[in-house]
């Protein structure tokens, strides 16, 4: 980022809180054990990497150059723990071996009234607003980035790394989840000239919660915003906020979820389908990748 300053402020104000500082500056959910965003300094904004959790880095290392791309050193000032790779196109990856998040406590089911199935008897569902949650970030749940190529990118992760393609819309965007236990995605992939960052997206605990937060930092961040509205892929409610670099903060909430890929089969929607199934008019820049002019004076 050019100004780590104004990145903290943009993701303090989304909920998000420092865990550590110094050369690099640390983000995570109130509660978590694990970072969910790092700041780098620099002159531009652009992605520096994309870290996962993985097993049989061994196995993936040798699988990495058969599909294009390469294993490189770690980069200065981070881990040299795990694995580094950089895909056929040139984004950096950082695979890492740690055990699985401890699972989120269960909170109050979001109950509907509809008819037929009445779920929420003898109480109201939503409080005084003095009273009602801010909607804090539980957990960074998915990233979208920019590739030239966006099927090459889903062979590269699903053959190199072993993920899975949960769904696409034709060749423009695309979804990949673990093989098991998984959201419907936890990477996904977006046509453009070349890579980028497009937004990181965490869960927080129902729509209601979605529609709040996303308001929230609306106000906040006094940039554009995309919401309140409901995805076809994926299923989940969300709400995008625009942060100063003209990437995107989502909220969701309800996301589908993959415990077994063997037994989940993809589909190739339409591109009517590839953004919301319902929501406000898409921002004219939203699929806009901010990094294109960038690049080569980064």
């Amino acid at each position: 980022m050019p100004d780590v300053a104004q990145a903290v402020r943009f993701y303090e104000d989304a909920g998000l809180q420092v865990s550590a500082g110094g050369t690099l500056t640390h983000m995570r959910c109130p509660g978590q054990d694990r970072d969910a965003v790092t700041l780098v300094q620099g002159r531009h904004k652009r992605l520096h990497h994309v870290a996962l959790r993985a097993a049989g880095l061994a196995d993936i290392a040798r699988r990495v150059p058969t599909y294009g791309g390469k294993v490189v050193a770690a980069p200065e000032h981070f881990s040299h723990t795990g694995l580094w790779i950089e895909d056929p196109h040139g984004m950096l990856l950082h695979l890492v071996e740690q055990p699985r998040e401890i699972p989120l406590p269960a909170g109050n089911r979001f109950a509907i009234n509809e008819p037929g199935n009445i779920g929420r008897i003898n109480r109201s569902a939503i409080q005084p607003i003095s009273q009602s949650a801010a909607g804090i970030p539980l957990r960074l749940g998915h990233v979208l980035v920019f590739t030239p190529d966006t099927m090459r990118s889903v062979e590269f992760v699903t053959q190199a790394l072993g993920m899975g393609l949960a769904d696409h819309a034709q060749d423009v965007i695309a979804f990949c989840c673990a093989r098991s236990n998984s959201d419907h995605h936890v990477l996904a992939f977006a046509r453009s000239p070349g890579i980028g960052f497009h937004h990181a997206s965490f869960l927080v605990r129902d729509p209601d919660e979605v529609g709040r937060a996303g308001r929230r930092l609306v106000e906040k961040a006094g940039m554009g915003d995309w919401g309140f509205g409901r995805h076809t892929v994926g299923s989940n409610f969300f709400h995008y906020i625009q942060d100063p670099w003209g990437s995107w903060f989502e909220y969701y909430a309800d996301m589908d979820f993959i415990d077994d890929y063997a037994l989940w089969t993809p589909t190739n929607y339409t591109l009517e389908d590839s953004l919301a199934n319902w929501g406000p008019p898409v921002p004219s820049d939203f699929v806009h990748n901010y990094e294109m002019g960038e690049m080569t004076s980064s």
